[in-house]
This record gives C-alpha cells, structure tokens and sequence, in this order.
C-alpha cells in the first residue's frame, strides 16, 4: 500500500507481518526525509517505527487508549493516524505539532511535553474505564529515560494496585537524551542482559505481571507481545529494547547529538545549519569548568539536559565527579543542591525555564523555607526560545520572583550574566536563581558589579526626566532602543537595568516621582504576578503613571516571535509611541 492511502490504523490492520515490517521501512524513509529538511525530534521517532506501527495494529485506538510520554516520540503514531500528508508532502510539513495534541486528533489524547508523565495520567484514564464500567485497554508507553522521574514512579507504585487492565509499554534503548543516571538502570541493564531473567526486576517488585522483548525493532516479536497483553485483567510492564535513531547511522552513532536537531544532510548527517555563534551554554560549562579546576566545592547539576548548560560528553568527563546528573528529575536536582549547599558545596543547578515549573515545592520547600544558598541557572526563559506550547519560557519570573527570600537576578549580557554566576556561587546568604538573558549573546564589553548583596538596588545607566524606562534583563536592550528614538524626538527618557526581579528598589522609584511623569516597564515574562506588577503596586496611589509591557497569560504555540511582539506592542516602534501618546495626553 501506499503511504498516501493511509488514514487511520484500520488500513494497516489486514497486512501480514513481512508487509508491516516493509510499511515500517517506508515510514522510517519518510521521517528521515522530513527530519532532514525540517528537523525535530531525530532518535527518539526513528527508534519507534516499529512499536508504533504494531501497537496500532493490534490495539483498537482510539477506543484502547494510548498515551505517549513526552510525546516527542509519536512522530509515526501521526503518520497512522491521518496526518500521513504531514509527513509525506513538504508543502505541509508544518501542519502538525511535535508533541501529541488533541486539537489535532481524537487519537491523541493529552499535549504532552514533558517528561514522565503518561503512566500517571493513563493509570487515571484506567481507572475512570473501571468507574464508569469499560472494557477497553489502556496503554502507557514511557522511555526507560523518563523512568527516572519522580512523577513516573509515583505513577507505577499506583497503577499496580488497579486490578484492571494496565499495560505499560516500557521502551528501553539505554539512553536519555544523553546517559541513563540512576541505580534503576543497573536492573534494566541486568534484565537486557538475561533475557528478562534475572532474580531482581523492578516492576515485578511493584506487582506488575512481566514480559521481554529482546528486539523491540521487530515487528513480528512486538507483535507477539502486544497480542499476548492485550484485553489483559491485570497491570502488566511489556519491556521492549530498541535501537535509538534506528536505520540511520549517523543517529545510531551519535545517539546524544541527534536525540533532537536541526535540519541535515539525508546522506551525512552532518547540519545543513551550522550556527558558530556563542551560545550561553558553552559559556556557562567553559565559566564554570575553570572555576571548578580550582574550586573542588563547585557541582554542576543537571537534570537529563547537560546539553543546556553545554557541557558536551568531553566536559562532563573533564568535569569527573563535581558534574552531577541526576536523570530528568528536576525535583531530585533541586532538593539535592539544597543539600549539597547546606553540606558546604557551592551547587550550580542548570535548567531550562518550563522544566523548572516541575520542581516548584523544592523550590519553595527545600530551598527557600531552608534559605539554603543554592544558584539556579534558568535558561531559556524568553519569548525567543522554545515556542511549542508545552516549551514556554515566560512564566518563570512570576513562579521564582514570589518565592520569599529567593533572589531572581535578570543579566542583560554575558558580561553581567557572568559576574552575578560568580556572586551567587560565593555568597551563603541567599538562594539565588539567574535569568539567563534570552537566547542570542549579547556582550556589551562593560564591567558589572562583583557584589549583589545590596538586594534590589537598580542600577540607573542613564538619567533623564519625564520618563524612566526599567528593562528588565534580555530586554533591557529593547529599552535602550526605546529611548535613542524618543531621544530624536525630544524626550529625554531614564534608562534603567534593575538587575533584581524579585524586588523593587523603593528609594530610586520615590526619587523618580520628583521630575517623572511615566515609568515604563519592560519583561520578557508574563504580565500576570510579574516583574512590571510590582512596580506598578508601589505607585498604585500616586500620580505617576505606570505602563508594563509583557506578554499575555496564555499557552501560545509554535508562534512567530516577531509576530507575537507585535500582539503584545513590544516593539520599539510601538512602545515609543505608546510612550508619546501617553505624554501628550497629560
């Protein structure tokens, strides 16, 4: 049959064995040619073909339920489910997300983009089947890297006690996105070695029924496996192994560089891209490697993502024991840092700006109550960053900056941003997390505070009257640009960096009421419980007026940066002349 024909898993299910594993070569040369061309989410879907393909052959979806964890893995499961055009057409290679997304489809059932997650959430769809007196199967299909969460634990230690039909799909290709971390993966690594034999297994000591597949790329013995669960009456684990970046050398090879990417070269592998430019990941491993070269107290911790933080495969080794990866666990990282600085160390937690949102009760818990002096990295945390809506990186500041007693410092180049890496790390007063400042490096050549311990003292880097505008972090730079062109029209403007997001400088805004008429905020975050909001309350009775720029509270999704600025009238234009209308109207 041909690709094109395919619009639901029903066209696939008269096929025999040997022409499921030839559908599954085809499809795997579809995704190679999209993934070249477009990029995404490489190893992850070339490793599925298979597993996919014989899940939608022998379960009943949409009526069986199955959930992707992550979902960045469901590439195939779109392409069964009628989107093949997606995948086969280039002129609609944007029609669909990377992610499972039930805008898209009734097969899909959540908008999953983070980690751990689908044993949780199928164990509830189980258990509402069992309320409401169903029958259908219900199927969690979860890496053996998102194992490592806390959330896919929690998951399992419940679903074991359903007494229903329960099928966990435990796909095991000895990888997260970079190395497995974690004493678990001694046992998966000793089940992998035994054929599914070995006295000690996991999920048989949570009171799951077991089974193993040696060749979880062969769609005969998926199969078999898969028609042996399915209709099950008890929770049961199906382990399959299988080759991540599977058909593709390049993306067998070099499993952490292809676990996502940009486009490529179909033959090669190589980039098509090649961006030479810094990027705050390197900056930030090559800063901290010097310093933990004479500083044994530093550790760097990340959580599954060392490719964040730049610390490459050769780093973390150079590294050795002060790199700390505790798998994709964020809640383990940051209660870890908090212990690690209490014991004396000086932890340096990297992560990026969404994930954070997973480890909040450590944040506040752990860390602040405890006033223990970990330094978070945040990156990411822009509007020009990630832009799936599972991925966003604008709810950071108002999560962080109400955190009491956490200091949320916003840099406006690699030179501060660097300076404040440096306080945070020496000082014991505070818990400390920076805004990494957005995505592209900016340098300004300058040299910035070695001390940040006068908590919420802004920093006025040009006085003027009438109008103070305070740009917060990445978008300090748009406030400069703000006021050149207000300057060409005979406006004057304060230009003000506020360094801190979790405080407001109360003497420099009263000082401001003196010769100001308006004071301009500017933050690549949210409006709602942001940085702007606290200034806008310390002026609520006065005569001052206050604007805040931001962004709206919403789950945007694969937007257009400049467009969605536009939304959101954060643009010099536009903010120039909101500021002049203002003016002009008093």
């Amino acid at each position: 049959m041909e690709l094109k024909d395919i619009h639901s898993p029903e066209d696939i299910k008269h096929l025999t064995v040997d022409e499921l594993s030839n559908l599954s070569d085809r499809l795997r040369d579809a995704l190679l040619s999209k993934l070249s061309a477009k990029g995404g989410h490489i190893g992850p879907n070339l490793g599925m073909v298979e597993a996919t393909v014989a899940l939608h052959y022998v379960f009943n979806a949409p009526e069986d339920k199955i959930v992707f964890d992550v979902s960045h893995q469901s590439y195939v499961h779109k392409m069964l489910t009628g989107r093949i055009e997606a995948f086969i057409d280039p002129a609609h290679y944007g029609d669909v997300t990377g992610y499972t997304c039930p805008r898209e489809s009734d097969y899909d059932l959540f908008e999953i983009g983070h980690t751990s997650t689908s044993v949780g959430l199928a164990g509830g769809l189980a258990k509402a089947r069992d309320l409401r007196g169903g029958k259908e199967n219900v199927v969690a299909v979860i890496g053996d890297g998102s194992l490592s969460g806390g959330e896919a634990f929690e998951g399992l230690d419940y679903a074991a006690e359903l007494g229903s039909n329960f099928i966990v799909v435990v796909n095991d290709n000895d990888m997260s996105i970079a190395e497995n971390h974690g004493g678990m993966y001694a046992n998966l690594r000793e089940l992998r070695e035994t054929d599914g034999q070995c006295a000690t297994n996991l999920f048989k000591s949570l009171g799951y029924d077991y089974r193993y597949v040696a060749y979880g790329n062969n769609i005969g013995a998926l199969v078999k496996a898969f028609q042996e669960v399915k209709d099950i009456d008890h929770p049961v684990v199906v382990h399959i192994c299988t080759q991540k970046g599977k058909g593709f050398g390049p993306a067998e090879a070099h499993r952490e560089e292809f676990h996502y990417g940009g486009p490529f070269d179909k033959s090669s592998g190589l980039p098509l891209i090649i961006d030479e430019q810094a990027d705050y990941g390197t900056i930030t491993a090559e800063h901290l490697l010097d310093k933990m070269k004479s500083d044994p107290e530093i550790a760097v911790i990340t959580a599954g993502t060392p490719g964040v933080i730049g610390f490459t495969p050769e780093l973390r080794n150079a590294a050795g024991r002060q790199f700390i990866d505790v798998g994709i666990a964020e809640q383990e990282a940051v209660a870890l840092s908090s212990g690690l600085a209490k014991g004396g160390a000086k932890p340096f937690f990297g992560v990026v700006s969404s994930f954070i949102q997973r480890a909040y009760d450590q944040l506040s818990q752990d860390v602040a109550i405890n006033n223990t002096p970990v330094t978070i990295g945040v990156f990411y945390g822009s509007m020009y960053g990630m832009n799936d809506t599972t991925h966003l990186g604008w709810f950071d500041i108002a999560l962080l900056s109400n955190i009491p007693g956490f200091v949320y410092l916003a840099p406006t180049c690699k030179e501060e941003y660097l300076s404040m890496v440096d306080w945070a790390l020496e000082q014991t007063e505070y818990p400390v997390a920076i805004r990494v400042p957005g995505v592209m490096v900016s340098e300004s050549g300058k040299t910035y505070a070695a001390d940040y311990s006068n908590l919420n003292k802004f920093c006025v880097e040009h006085c003027g009257s009438d109008v103070a505008i305070i740009g917060a972090g990445s978008f300090f730079g748009l406030g400069e640009n703000v006021a050149r062109e207000l300057q060409k029209k005979g406006v004057d403007a304060t230009v003000i960096n506020p360094r801190y997001l979790s405080g407001i400088d109360d003497n420099l805004l009263d000082e401001l009421k003196t010769n100001h008429r308006l004071v301009v905020t500017l933050e690549d975050g949210i409006l709602d419980g942001g940085f702007g909001e606290k200034i806008a309350r310390f002026y609520g009775t006065s005569n001052m007026k206050v604007k805040c720029y931001g962004l709206k509270k919403e789950f945007a999704d694969r937007y257009d940066a400049n467009e969605l600025a536009k939304e959101c009238r954060l643009t010099a234009p536009q903010i120039e002349e909101d500021i002049l209308s203002i003016l002009k109207s008093e």
